[in-house]
């Protein structure tokens, strides 16, 4: 009698577990899904960015001068329905208070944290809520808040509607990403960013 076929579970490929996920939020109106530089969108869900120029999915190898840049975000501030957001000194001052606010009560673990001119960048720690569920929860709380204030109209959305994770699977990954997110506020000329809720990486 032949015995019953057995998975091989040793030749299964290991799936790595997920230590923490690099999350960002960009602002409304920065990096629009047919971005020329390339963007992490297939589909666009405006159609009047469409005669701006077709999508490219991932970044492009060569990148378009700045002069065609910045007209495409020209044309798409005169078909957005809100006005393109930069985040200035009070109002990335309310957004990193209200993100911690957030972190504190939910339970998160942050690594690192930086909120730039036209996005944040967070490295999180995996919980048991998803990546997305994390950058949906902070990105709420940030943007009630802007409205609290009255930094924003209370119609603005405030983020991009995507958001944009990477997984990271090894410590080495973590500290790369710590890394670069401590150095993100100094290439735009911001100081050096602290925030006391954010945790050391063992």
């Amino acid at each position: 009698m032949s015995l019953p076929l057995r998975d091989d579970k040793s030749k299964a490929p290991v799936q790595r577990v997920i230590l923490a996920s690099h999350l960002i939020w960009t602002g409304y109106g920065h990096w629009l899904p047919n971005d020329p530089r390339g963007s992490g969108s297939e589909s666009l869900r405006k159609d009047a960015l469409a005669p701006l120029g077709p999508i490219h999915l991932g970044r492009k190898a060569v990148q378009p001068p700045r002069d065609l840049i910045k007209r495409f975000y020209r044309g798409a501030e005169e078909v957005l329905e809100h006005e393109t957001l930069w985040f200035r000194d009070a109002m990335r001052r309310v957004i990193a208070e209200a993100i911690g606010g957030a972190i504190r009560e939910l339970g998160y673990t942050v690594f690192a944290f930086a909120v730039c001119s036209n996005h944040v960048h967070a490295v999180v720690r995996s919980h048991r809520d998803r990546s997305e569920i994390i950058w949906s929860n902070l990105a709420r709380a940030a943007c009630e808040a802007l409205r609290k204030a009255q930094l924003v109209s209370p119609a603005h959305p405030v983020w991009a509607t995507r958001p944009y994770k990477v997984f990271l699977r090894t410590p080495e990954e973590v500290r790369g990403r710590i890394r670069y997110v401590e150095q993100n506020p100094l290439k735009e000329g911001l100081v050096r960013q602290r925030w006391d809720f954010v945790k050391r990486y063992q």
